[in-house]
């Protein structure tokens, strides 16, 4: 059965949303260490959000980064065949938004439009 693994909270202002959830919440929110890519984490302010210890049946890993578009927050369900999945998506009624894309030292992603229009990613880790 696929997991939530990851969760994005896109932001008008990330220090602002960085600050308001880090003392509502106590999240610890750090800023990605920016790659080469110009489009890539860096344009996005991209921080790694870690809700707090590790523990079964619980989300503790996100992000907050740069709003681009009015995008909502981000779900990413994490699947062991990336491809096999988005390959069911139109037959099911929903919609491929970003095909199967990697995403160096971090895995593929895909993104998808489920039958009710929500925003869902979907992802498989980079094999250790």
């Amino acid at each position: 059965m696929a997991n939530l693994s990851h969760f994005m909270i896109p932001a008008e202002n990330v220090d602002r949303a960085r600050r308001f959830y880090s003392a509502l919440l106590g999240w610890k929110i750090e800023p990605v260490v920016p790659t080469p890519d110009p489009g890539g984490i860096a344009a996005m302010q991209y921080h790694d959000i870690t809700t707090g210890p590790t523990e079964p049946g619980a989300l503790s890993t996100g992000g907050l980064y740069k709003r681009h578009q009015n995008e909502p927050i981000l779900d990413f369900v994490q699947v062991e065949d990336i491809e096999g999945a988005v390959s069911k998506v139109e037959v099911l009624g929903g919609k491929i938004m970003q095909p199967v894309t990697a995403i160096p030292g971090v895995g593929l992603t895909a993104m998808i439009l489920d039958t009710e229009g929500n925003l869902i990613g979907l992802w498989t880790p980079v094999a250790p």
